[in-house]
């Protein structure tokens, strides 16, 4: 099994990993990345940050990114809920959980999916300072982060 959602609303976390092992006894891993707005990013004050995305095209990227997971390790269940329009500092933005039978392939295969997020996803962030509304550059730490899996 694998979701993916992109949502407004907020999510649940115990029971959306509840859910990723509910009557699996062959799970015996569970890891997950939960993603939070900052009140500070790249030296300044954050009061908001917004994010865009262009529906359809979003959800095709995430999935495509799950199922690359999914042909690299033996995963039972992968989950991806990540949140559009206005967020605060403190709150949820990006869930990427997964269940498989062992730790080391659920570890590794929630740092990919989400590292590949962080690059592939068509995803569009402003945030909100006391010198008025930007948009927020691409990293090159997330170009990095996703550089290490090309030939791992």
């Amino acid at each position: 099994m694998s979701e993916v959602r992109v949502q407004a609303g907020d999510f649940d976390l115990g029971r959306e990993l509840a859910r990723l092992r509910e009557g699996d006894a062959r799970v015996g891993a569970v890891v997950s990345f939960v993603g939070t707005v900052r009140d500070m990013n790249d030296g300044a004050s954050v009061s908001e940050m917004e994010l865009e995305h262009y529906p359809g095209m979003t959800e095709r990227a995430l999935e495509a990114i799950v199922a690359q997971a999914q042909e690299r390790w033996p995963l039972y269940n992968a989950l991806v809920i990540h949140r559009v329009g206005p967020l605060a500092p403190l709150e949820q933005i990006v869930l990427v959980a997964v269940s498989a039978a062992h730790r080391g392939e659920a570890f590794a295969a929630c740092e990919f999916i989400i590292d590949y997020l962080k690059t592939d996803a068509p995803f569009w962030k402003k945030e909100q300072t006391p010198e008025g509304a930007r948009w927020v550059d691409a990293r090159i730490s997330d170009d990095s982060a996703k550089a290490k899996w090309v030939n791992a």
